[in-house]
């Protein structure tokens, strides 16, 4: 990649000799058709090598999107197996009061679930969708109020979305590895009056909780959240939409 800019930056220095020679012998007609082409050379090869590292780009990140899409499946997968291991077993037992319990258990979280999908910010939906896959240090855990679509907020929610993602990594960058049990945060999204009610908790050793404390402000500055409980940011915190939902 530095050698692809490099010589895009030599193509276009290279267009400062024949132009000199056009300042210095502006009456040569051959010296003026020569820096036109040579000027349309380098035009030609700048435009090449820029396309040539955007498609590579884009390939880059279809690959990491579709890389990240076969983990989420996987996990789901996993999951899946897992709960029919389970109810297979207590239907070998006979025990009804347990396959019952069990099957609640997973029509609530394909509600959450289905909630999530909801939300209507592809980003933020994929982005907790696939959280698993970015961390075994901490499990993310999203409770929500029926019938909450961001896409209704100012920019479609997107904004919204980058703020909320940048708290989670806020954490997720904190967490302290190699203490038993992972770290579990908590996000909760409600509506109050019209307006959208976030809530933090978090449960686990950080490495710096001074740290997540000015990164959290950092990521508040100019956002749409306003801070309504923030006496102990690393453990629990209320944020607020400035504009109803």
């Amino acid at each position: 990649m530095d050698r692809i800019r490099m010589a895009r930056q030599s193509a276009a220095a290279s267009v400062v000799l024949p132009c000199a020679a056009v300042l210095i012998w502006p009456s040569s007609v051959w010296l003026v058709v020569l820096f036109l082409l040579w000027t349309m050379a380098a035009a030609g090869f700048w435009i090449k090598t820029e396309r040539n590292e955007q498609e590579k780009r884009l390939a880059r990140t279809v690959h990491m999107l579709q890389t990240a899409s076969i983990k989420t499946l996987n996990h789901h997968r996993h999951d899946w197996m897992n709960d029919l291991q389970v109810l297979f077993g207590y239907i070998r037992m006979n025990k009804l009061d347990k396959t019952v319990e069990y099957v609640e258990k997973i029509r609530v979280r394909m509600t959450e679930e289905s909630q999530i999908a909801k939300l209507g910010v592809p980003s933020l939906i994929s982005y907790i969708q696939s959280f698993r896959t970015l961390t075994n240090a901490m499990q993310l855990q999203v409770k929500m109020d029926e019938d909450i679509h961001l896409n209704e907020l100012p920019n479609e929610g997107r904004d919204f979305a980058e703020t909320l993602m940048s708290l989670i990594n806020a954490y997720r960058f904190q967490v302290k590895t190699g203490y038993g049990d992972p770290a579990t945060l908590t996000l909760k999204l409600s509506k109050e009056e019209g307006t959208l009610v976030v809530t933090f908790q978090y449960e686990g050793e950080l490495t710096s909780e001074q740290q997540l404390t000015d990164k959290i402000k950092q990521q508040l500055e100019g956002a749409s959240l306003h801070a309504v409980k923030f006496d102990n940011p690393q453990r629990n915190m209320v944020l607020k939409t400035e504009r109803r939902a």
